[in-house]
């Protein structure tokens, strides 16, 4: 049975938030700052001890709100908008609005609560390295926008020179952001240990392995089923009656799942058990794809059993 006496919805905007609870049909609103956080600590004073708070990702609006609850012990789910919108939709409600939206996060927090990850605050550390390694995604992602413009058949020689020019610039940036993320990893012995040890994966580098303390901090503490379904390379079934189609994979992080495409990319070319696994699979006529979502699970799972197995040495 839960501990829970109270369940509340928050539903965030860029300047006002709603907070519904369950049992009722009334919302308040706050500002979406320091003075509406206090607001709301002060209305629901007597409740928060024992309370389920569940809010949405709304772009980062949520953070100052999230923190401020952490700060005080309040359980807090950071629930996933597609999961949210369809509990919405099981129960027929067709209209939105902030105030509709708000009781629906609370009866979502009731029913599901059970089941539901409590979020976890992030250490100062954690928080810089997964800016910094986003920052160097974002980069990334110009670089090959602007490589991509000057190979234009019919690019102006004065458009030619700037993206010259703005190519320098990204790269000399993207080496000074890389040398930030590996001096923030060498400072924590623990990081610089897991590094290491996913190097050893093949297919597995340096940026690719700093990419994936930020992206993926549950590796090594979490199971094999859990690590495969967080970056979205499980296989789900596909089946209805006697039909029986293809197992897909669907969800998980993005960021995650294109890492382990560029490992399992290198990892096929590579001197390694690794290419054998990939090449048997293709020689019993499996899809490419398949084969590289199948080498994808197969690395993330290597990684995670061997961050275990450090996590079990590091414990006293």
């Amino acid at each position: 049975m839960s501990n829970y006496s109270t369940f509340l919805g928050i539903d965030i905007g860029k300047s006002e938030v709603f907070v519904g609870k369950y049992g009722t049909k009334s919302t308040t609103s706050f500002p979406n700052s320091k003075t509406g956080f206090n607001k709301f600590f002060k209305t629901y004073n007597t409740e928060l001890s024992n309370a389920f708070v569940v809010l949405e990702t709304t772009g980062g609006y949520e953070k100052l709100f999230l923190d401020a609850l952490l700060d005080k012990n309040i359980a807090v789910h950071r629930a996933n908008t597609r999961h949210v919108k369809s509990f919405i939709r099981s129960w027929g409600t067709l209209g939105k609005s902030d105030a509709l939206d708000a009781q629906a996060l609370a009866l979502y927090g009731h029913d599901r609560h059970q089941r539901l990850v409590l979020f976890q605050k992030l250490s100062p550390q954690q928080i810089k390295l997964n800016a910094l390694t986003q920052r160097r995604l974002d980069l990334t992602q110009m670089l090959v926008q602007e490589k991509n413009r000057l190979q234009s058949p019919h690019a102006d020689p004065f458009i030619i020179k700037c993206c010259q020019e703005i190519i320098q610039t990204l790269e000399a940036q993207i080496t000074f952001v890389t040398e930030e993320i590996n001096a923030l990893i060498k400072k924590d012995p623990l990081w610089s240990r897991k590094q290491e040890v996913l190097q050893t994966i093949p297919g597995i580098g340096p940026v690719v392995s700093a990419m994936l303390l930020a992206f993926a901090p549950e590796l090594g503490q979490i199971n094999r089923r859990q690590i495969a379904s967080l970056a979205g390379v499980a296989p789900h079934p596909y089946e209805s009656g006697q039909k029986v189609g293809y197992r897909r994979t669907q969800g998980g992080r993005q960021q995650l799942r294109s890492l382990l495409f560029i490992a399992a990319m290198a990892a096929r070319c590579s001197h390694s058990p690794l290419k054998v696994f990939y090449e048997k699979l293709i020689a019993k006529e499996k899809k490419k794809m398949v084969a590289l979502t199948a080498l994808m699970r197969k690395i993330l799972i290597i990684a995670n059993a061997r961050l275990k197995e450090l996590e079990g040495v590091q414990a006293p």
